[in-house]
């Protein structure tokens, strides 16, 4: 079930004014469609979800060159020259994506995110899609 957008607000809010330098924070399914965001505007947000599709899908192929892997991606992290972008799955068919200024500090970043998606998993996922529409 999809948790309706106004009711994760309030904790995609609390990652941000956890993490000083936090920009935005978006959840968005394993297709790239946007389900919640905070601090950012919805076309930004909306292209941050689209390109987290393609990511998730190459953390994937690069999990199929270990052995025993499942596949599954638990979370890409990418240093730009100004900031961080984090993507850490939250729950089946749904991902948490962080962009945060250069002066971010990680570790907090991780565990806030872990914490995040530890306590609001299972409100997180997206049911498979049939026929364009959800389950």
């Amino acid at each position: 079930m999809i948790q309706h957008r106004a009711d994760m607000d309030w904790m995609l809010k609390d990652l941000a004014e956890s993490v000083p330098q936090t920009r935005h924070v978006v959840v968005l399914s394993s297709d790239g469609l946007r389900m919640a965001q905070y601090g950012a505007d919805t076309d930004s947000a909306d292209r941050l979800a689209a390109a987290c599709a393609g990511l998730q899908s190459l953390a994937a192929a690069v999990s199929a060159e270990f052995p025993h892997s499942d596949g599954r991606m638990r979370m890409v992290v990418i240093e730009l020259d100004v900031g961080f972008f984090y993507l850490m799955a939250a729950g089946a068919g749904a991902y948490l994506a962080v962009l945060a200024d250069e002066g971010v500090d990680a570790g907090l970043m991780g565990q806030r995110m872990r914490d995040l998606v530890a306590r609001i998993g299972e409100h997180l996922s997206s049911p498979p899609r049939h026929d364009g529409q959800s389950a």
